[in-house]
């Protein structure tokens, strides 16, 4: 199979989606599937298999990932993507992390992410981009604010972390406003 890669100046971000998922879980040893998922554990292993058997879409919701990929050895170094894709109304929450910390700071998550809205805005005909984001996690923030994102709200209660409740604020970017930029 070969999968859709974007380039860009350090990373190499390559799409996974459903067919590409189905496609390493049937084909893909639990060396090689540990490998191009950049996980390092069985324990994280089993629970990425778990979350793939109890189905990454419906018959309303999807999900697209890019994984980030250092260019320089090809590692994974992190995902960029679309979770809780509400097909019918063209809106999809974002998300974002580095898994390696040796990469943090560095403006890869920047880098990666003005490719993945263009994709999802022009690719995926979204309308609209929302991000949910920690009140606390400053980083998050000011990287969505960067991008033009605006603040609409604070949901109350909204995650569950280590069996506590958390707030999260709601950040949302429409496809005009993106344009403009």
């Amino acid at each position: 199979m070969t999968f859709f890669t974007i380039e860009t100046e350090r990373l190499h971000l390559r799409k996974i989606d459903l067919e590409a998922y189905q496609y390493i879980y049937e084909h893909f040893s639990e060396k090689e599937l540990s490998e191009f998922l950049g996980i390092n554990t069985p324990e994280k292993l089993q629970k990425e298999k778990e979350k793939f058997k109890k189905g990454i879409t419906t018959y309303n919701k999807s999900m697209l990932l890019f994984q980030l990929l250092d260019k320089k050895n090809n590692k994974v170094i992190g995902g960029c993507g679309y979770h809780t894709w509400y097909l019918d109304h063209a809106r999809a929450e974002i998300g974002y992390a580095l898994t390696d910390d040796n990469f943090k700071r560095m403006g890869l998550m920047s880098e990666a992410l003005q490719p993945v809205l263009d994709y999802g805005f022009d690719k995926m005909q979204l309308h609209r981009v929302e991000a949910f984001i920690s009140p606390t996690n400053n980083a998050s923030i000011q990287l969505v604010k960067k991008f033009g994102f605006v603040k609409e709200g604070v949901m109350r209660q909204h995650y569950q972390k280590e069996g506590q409740f958390e707030n999260s604020e709601i950040y949302s970017l429409l496809k005009e406003e993106h344009q403009k930029r």
